[in-house]
């Protein structure tokens, strides 16, 4: 069996006043494993991320991370160094004045030389096609490019697992290609949170749905085409 990445049983959790997002979910992340959640706004999925690096404290449940279980914040420093997340607004990713400032900015913290760090960042942006952006200011960019800026940094902390919520947001169609063909050259496993099913059928092998604060495992979707023929041709015409 290939070894756990992470274990989530029982969690429970809402915000404040609020009801339960999360109700008793469990959830595992094994090494290989690409997943896909697709559900409505407000049924859990970024909660679930954030609970998983230690952003937001369960009200109940464990979490057991790489092996070891989590609670303090202090547990949650290894977790953010071997699991990259990447928010989904590109704005809370992005704060450095230009772009290779903010792609240098977490192997600097993760104890880099200055010249090291930027190496990295400068590799990064080249991998992901995005070499001519190192000076670009951050809040200058278009949407799209700021998402792929953001996966920048993610990718240039070189972590292990990666929790993408919402990636192709905001990318026109030749730049979501890129990522998918990016994502599919990545050797890392993920969980990848997205309404667009043709992206996720594209990048992911199993994808789930949420529902009443769950993961439904018993209903994974199955995201296929099919092709008809009619007699009428071209001609304009309404499916009853």
């Amino acid at each position: 069996m290939s070894s756990v990445i992470f274990n989530l049983s029982k969690i429970r959790y809402a915000y404040p006043g609020g009801p339960l997002v999360l109700n008793d979910i469990d959830f595992t992340l094994r090494a290989g494993d690409r997943i896909g959640l697709v559900a409505p706004n407000g049924s859990g999925k970024t909660t679930l991320f954030h609970v998983i690096m230690g952003l937001i404290k369960p009200l109940s449940g464990t979490v057991e991370v790489f092996g070891a279980p989590r609670e303090a914040e202090v547990d949650f420093i290894e977790v953010r160094r071997r699991i990259g997340l990447l928010f989904q607004d590109a704005d809370d990713q992005l704060f450095s004045p230009t772009v290779l400032e903010d792609v240098a900015f977490g192997p600097l913290n993760l104890g880099k030389s200055r010249q090291e760090a930027v190496t990295v960042a400068r590799n990064t942006l080249d991998f992901l096609g995005l070499n001519g952006f190192e000076d670009r200011v951050t809040y200058k960019l278009s949407g799209g490019e700021k998402r792929l800026v953001s996966l920048a940094t993610v990718l240039a902390m070189e972590p292990e697992v990666l929790l993408l919520d919402e990636p192709s947001s905001g990318l026109d169609s030749s730049t979501k290609d890129t990522l998918i063909d990016i994502l599919n050259g990545l050797e890392l496993s993920f969980v990848l949170i997205s309404h667009e099913f043709d992206f996720l059928s594209k990048t992911t092998e199993h994808i789930y749905t949420m529902h009443g604060g769950r993961i439904r495992f018993d209903q994974e979707l199955d995201i296929h085409t099919h092709e008809h023929a009619h007699l009428m041709g071209k001609q304009p015409h309404r499916h009853l």
